[in-house]
This record gives structure tokens, sequence and C-alpha cells, in this order.
């Protein structure tokens, strides 16, 4: 729990439940851990004691029966406590309200509202109106029609009624298909900064914002270390930094693979990356170099960028590390690719994010 300050909780400010202030918690604490809910629980405790979370009449014991009775939490054989689907639904709905949240409050621009459109484009078919349709879905001309056939039935009204509107429907295509690539090397955890947490809230919210706004776009998910390999939305909570490199051609690779079985009209690729390409597997065996920008590496990384580019496959990297030598790398990277580059401080990192994948994706309606 290095890199983390708390502060005294007030419930009162937040005009929350119990439960819902200790719920916000547990959450946040749970992807630190990694999905770990004994480590979750233990940290609360300590929490608890320290800045007194809990009070008389609602203890840390009834959040944790509440966990259970509410479906989030299971108790297994031996008493452990086992999450839930509904649990990891929820993750990726707070981390999406969290980050919409930042981007309400934010500077006035083109920034995303949270509001859930119901589609992308017209289709040919109309339909009756249904409580929740918006405004801007009516066909005023077939609607007035359907009045005035029905009031020439009625000759003592003359009103539009609900009946009478029709929407034209809309059609959900798939436009994008994007590859998130997730650096879990070593660096990620390094000097007391946690940089996987928030790389992890992000893929969160970007597969809730998908699964929700554009329910026929295409989100595949790939973390690389020595290797590179795909995660499903199930694996995201528990996405753990191990003692690895960095072998960004292993990801690059493994996105085009799965951008080359995709049958959209937009393909694009984002990286959350804090360090530089250490490493390469050839012959099955590893090259690594941490030292510096090894020649070897930097030329099999900028010749993915460049085929990336030929077959107009945009990155878009998101580097989360200061040291300009690694923004030298960054710079050469993209513009080789023709994609963009964010030096973004993990507090910014879900805004770039969302904002690149709206703006990225409009080129492709």
């Amino acid at each position: 729990m290095t890199g983390f300050i708390f502060s005294e909780f007030r419930p009162d400010e937040k005009n929350t439940t119990p439960f819902q202030g200790l719920f916000d918690i547990f959450r946040q604490i749970l992807l630190i851990t990694s999905g770990n809910v004994g480590e979750t629980l233990e940290w609360m405790n300590e929490l608890d004691r320290k800045y007194t979370l809990t009070s008389n009449s609602y203890g840390m014991g009834d959040f944790i029966e509440d966990l259970k009775n509410k479906g989030y939490l299971k108790e297994g054989e031996s008493e452990d406590l086992h999450i839930l689907p509904s649990l990891e639904i929820s993750l990726r709905q707070s981390a999406l309200e969290e980050i919409f949240g930042k981007l309400r409050k934010g500077k006035s621009g083109e920034h995303q509202t949270p509001h859930i459109g119901k589609g992308d484009e017209d289709s040919a078919d109309n339909r009756s109106f249904r409580f929740g349709d918006a405004t801007d879905q009516i066909e005023f001309s077939e609607s007035f029609r359907n009045s005035q056939l029905r009031n020439a039935l009625n000759a003592d009204s003359s009103s539009l009624l609900e009946e009478d509107l029709v929407v034209r429907e809309k059609e959900h295509r798939t436009q994008t298909a994007t590859v998130l690539m997730i650096d879990i090397s070593h660096s990620m955890i390094l000097y007391g900064e946690d940089r996987i947490t928030p790389a992890k809230k992000v893929a969160l919210a970007l597969a809730e914002l998908i699964r929700k706004k554009y329910p026929r776009d295409l989100l595949d998910i790939i973390v690389f270390g020595n290797d590179a390999w795909p995660v499903t939305l199930k694996d995201l909570p528990y996405l753990q930094v191990g003692p690895y490199h960095t072998n960004t051609v292993a990801g690059l690779e493994l996105a085009l693979d799965i951008l080359r079985k995709r049958k959209t009209p937009g393909k694009q690729i984002f990286m959350i990356t804090d360090g530089k390409p250490t490493c390469l597997k050839e012959k099955g065996r590893y090259y690594k170099n941490s030292f510096g920008l090894d020649p070897k590496i930097m030329n099999r990384t900028f010749d993915l960028a460049d085929r990336c580019r030929k077959l107009k496959i945009p990155i878009t990297t998101f580097m989360i590390a200061s040291d300009p030598y690694l923004q030298e790398y960054v710079r050469e990277f993209t513009q080789i690719n023709q994609g963009q580059a964010y030096y973004s401080h993990l507090q910014d990192l879900g805004q770039f994010v969302f904002e690149s994948f709206q703006r990225n994706r409009k080129k492709y309606i």
C-alpha cells in the first residue's frame, strides 16, 4: 500500500449510506490487491482502526455480511470469501463513473458526457415511440400524419398523442476494433508508485463504455511482460505485475494477430506503458537489456510500428513516465507509426484514453 495517503473518512460529506461509503473504499483497495478479498478486508480493518471508518451502529462485520447478502461475495468451504460476477460488474461500473466524473468536472471543451446513447446510425426502419427514446429520434412528419389520421376519425380531437409518435430506429454498427495493451513489467510498481491499478481501472472503464454505448464494437485486452497474452474482462481485477522485462515486440505482434482477424472499418492499438522495450524472444530464448535503449530491441519495435502504419492501424501510446530519454523513444515510435502519444500523469490517464478513443472512433463513422 505504499504510495497512498489516507485521510479521515467522513461519510456525511459524501451523503452515502454506511455500506456505500465502505463499499467505495472496498472496491478501490480490491483493485490494488488484485482481487484478494482477505487482504483487502485486512487493510480496511487497519484503516478503520486508524481513521474510524465504521461506527457502533454499523461495524466491519456488518459490512462483510452485507457484501454476502447483496450477492457480491460468497463464503467457501474453508470460510474464504470469493468474488461473485455482480462484484466484477460493479468494479467496471464504478471505474466508468469515476473517470466520467472527472471528465464532467474538467475544463470545457470536447469532453464526452456520461449519458449513454441509443445507437450509432439511423436505419431505414421506423417503430412506435417507447418511453426513454430521445426526442431527436422522432420522425415528426410520420408522427403528424398518424395524428391526422386518428383525428380524422375523431372530430373532437386535434392533439398529438404519444401513440402517434414514430421514431427512426437506431442501428448499432461495428465501427472499431481496439486492442488495449497493458504493460505488466516490474517497473509498473517500482519506486513506491502503483501504476498498474490506474491501468486496470482504465481498462475496466473502457470495457464498460464500449459494452454500454458501442455494444458491437470490439475490445481485446492483452498484457505484456517477458511475453504477451490476452486477458478477459474477468481477469482484469486480478492482474498483477510480475518480475518481468518489457517485451513490447511480443505485445505488438499479438495485437496485430488479433486485429488481422477483425472485419471492421477501423482498427487501432492503445498501449499503456511506463518504460522502454527491454526484451525480445528469439529462437526460444530471451534477449534482455535494461540498460539504455538497445538498438536491436529498438529496431524490432520500430519495424512493428511501421508495419502497423502500412496496415493503417494507428498506435496511441500512453507513457506514464517522464524520463526525457523515454519520451524521445516514444516520439520516434509515434512518428514512424504516424499515431499519437500522450505523456500523462496517472490521474489524467483515464481522461486521455477516453478522449482518444472517442476521437479516433469518429474517423470511421
